[in-house]
C-alpha cells in the first residue's frame, strides 16, 4: 500500500511541479487556501490554522510542507513560522513520523567567494522574509527531536524545468530542476532515518561550478542530480 502523503501548498509555486511525478509512488491529498492551476481536485487547508492542519493530516504517514509567503509582512510570519509550527505539533499529536520542509539556501552571503562548501552553519541574514522561514526551520529541528519525528528540510534558490535545449548563459547557482527535486522528496520519504531527527540538506542541479557540494545529501539520502544538466550549458571549442 502506497504511504499516504498530505502536501501543503499544492497549489502554490513548488508542489504542482513534482506532484506528477509522486503520484505512481504515494498517495497525495492535495491542499490549499487556492484552486490548483492545473485543475486537479484540491482541499480547501489554510496553514495558518491548526485546527485545519491537524485535521487535514489525520490518518497520514507524511506530511510536505511547501506553504510559503513572502511579500505580505503579516501572512509571512503567520504561513512560514506558524504555519512550520502548527505541522510539525500536528504530526506530533497525531504520530505521524515522517515531515518534509523547505525554504531558501542560507550559504551564499557568506561563502560566495569559497569553493567545495558542503554543510557550513546558516547565516540568514537581516531580510524578514528569511528570517520567518529560519524561525519556522528552528520550530521544526526542536519539535524533530523532542518528539522523534524524522524532518528532512530542502533549502534552494531557484526552481526550474528540465533544460532540453543548449542554455544560453552560466549554470544557475543553487538551482534544482522539478526532476532532482522530486527525486529528493522521494528519497527523503523512503529514508528510515537521519541523524538526531532533523537534517537540511543543500539542494541543486549545477555541480560543475563546484562551489556548493551535495556530499552530505548524497551521504545520507543518496541524492544526486538525475542528469548532468551543465551539458546543456557547454560550449563548442
Amino acid at each position: 500500500m502506497n504511504k499516504k502523503v498530505l502536501v501543503l501548498g499544492a497549489a502554490g509555486l513548488i508542489a504542482p511541479n513534482i506532484t506528477a511525478y509522486l503520484d505512481p509512488h504515494y498517495d497525495l491529498t492535495l491542499v490549499d487556501i487556492k484552486p490548483h492551476p492545473h485543475g486537479r481536485p484540491i482541499g480547501r487547508v489554510d496553514v495558518t490554522s491548526y485546527e485545519q492542519v491537524r485535521e487535514a493530516a489525520r490518518g497520514m504517514d507524511a506530511i510536505m510542507n511547501y506553504t510559503v509567503n513572502r511579500p505580505d509582512p503579516v501572512l509571512s510570519f503567520k504561513v512560514n513560522t506558524l504555519g512550520a509550527w502548527h505541522v510539525l505539533k500536528a504530526a506530533a499529536e497525531l504520530g505521524i513520523k515522517k515531515i518534509l520542509h523547505s525554504g531558501p539556501q542560507t550559504v551564499r552571503p557568506g561563502y560566495e567567494y569559497d569553493f567545495d562548501v558542503d554543510d557550513p552553519p546558516p547565516i540568514v541574514g537581516s531580510g524578514y522574509y528569511g528570517i520567518t522561514k529560519y524561525l519556522g526551520r528552528e520550530i521544526c529541528q526542536v519539535y524533530a527531536r523532542a518528539y522523534q519525528i524524522q524532518t528532512i528540510s530542502f533549502v534552494f534558490n531557484g526552481l526550474e524545468s528540465n533544460p532540453t535545449l543548449p542554455v544560453a548563459g552560466d549554470f544557475p547557482t543553487f538551482t534544482v530542476t522539478w526532476e532532482d527535486l522530486a527525486h529528493a522528496c522521494r528519497l527523503a520519504l523512503e529514508v528510515e532515518s537521519v541523524p538526531n531527527y532533523f537534517q537540511e540538506f543543500n539542494l541543486h542541479s549545477y555541480l560543475g561550478h563546484q562551489k556548493y557540494l551535495l556530499d552530505k545529501a548524497r551521504r545520507l539520502l543518496g541524492f544526486k542530480p538525475q542528469r548532468e544538466w551543465t551539458a546543456f550549458h557547454r560550449r563548442p571549442t
